[in-house]
């Protein structure tokens, strides 16, 4: 495993590049996110570790600019802010983890290592479309379309949609979303998934007479054509 650490703090850059290399895993430092982001277009990472308020370019930036680029590489957010808006932000540009500081370094490590063994172990689609009802998912361009019209999806949507998708008329939990979607082996503590899924519903719904994903009190979130 090869991980890239963007970090502006030297000693923390330091601290986290020795447990890592204790633990046989290869980590390169940026200091700044020009740096980290001509690093990360440059060499091929298991995961990216960015932190969010860095000199030159910042890591939200730095995020935004891989992914516009088709850089799919796994990337964990490290930031002082905690707040459900800032990770908010953080999922909508297509970041895959988020950890709040100061944090534990067993708990980076794991997280790194499941994005990174997620990532290895992810099979290729078995089929280029997914239906549903009246909505058609194209896997190749990664394009959702209701009644024949585009919506327009972040990464973070599109993933979460895919997965409503790939699980049709299934009661799926917070829980299962948070292992499956947010690829989080731990409990976010915010209401993240509740605002990603009211996201979808403004998108696929309003324009349209039927309602198809459902809310179930205390149990999870359903796609289905009726309610429950």
């Amino acid at each position: 495993m090869h991980v890239l650490l963007i970090e502006d703090e030297p000693k923390m850059a330091k601290a986290l590049q020795q447990g890592f290399a204790d633990n046989m895993v290869q980590m390169d430092c940026a200091y700044d996110g020009l740096t980290g982001h001509a690093m990360a277009a440059e060499n091929k990472y298991s995961v990216i570790i960015s932190d969010i308020i860095l000199p030159e370019m910042n890591g939200l930036e730095v995020l935004r600019q891989l992914r516009s680029e088709g850089n799919t590489t796994p990337v964990l957010l490290l930031s002082a802010l905690g707040q459900t808006d800032d990770k908010v932000t953080g999922f909508e540009l297509g970041a895959d983890d988020y950890l709040t500081k100061p944090f534990e370094f067993r708990e980076l490590l794991l997280r790194v290592r499941a994005l990174a063994r997620r990532r290895t172990e992810q099979p290729g689609p078995t089929v280029d479309m997914l239906h549903y009802a009246d909505l058609t998912m194209n896997l190749a361009s990664k394009e959702l379309f209701r009644q024949g019209k585009r919506i327009m999806l972040t990464p973070r949507e599109y993933a979460l949609m895919e997965y409503f998708m790939n699980n049709p008329e299934r009661v799926i939990s917070k829980n299962e979303i948070t292992e499956r979607v947010w690829n989080l082996d731990f409990d976010t503590g915010t209401n993240v998934i509740e605002v990603y899924v009211n996201f979808l519903r403004k998108k696929i719904e309003k324009d349209f007479d039927k309602k198809l994903i459902h809310t179930l009190f205390k149990t999870g979130y359903i796609l289905r054509e009726e309610a429950m």
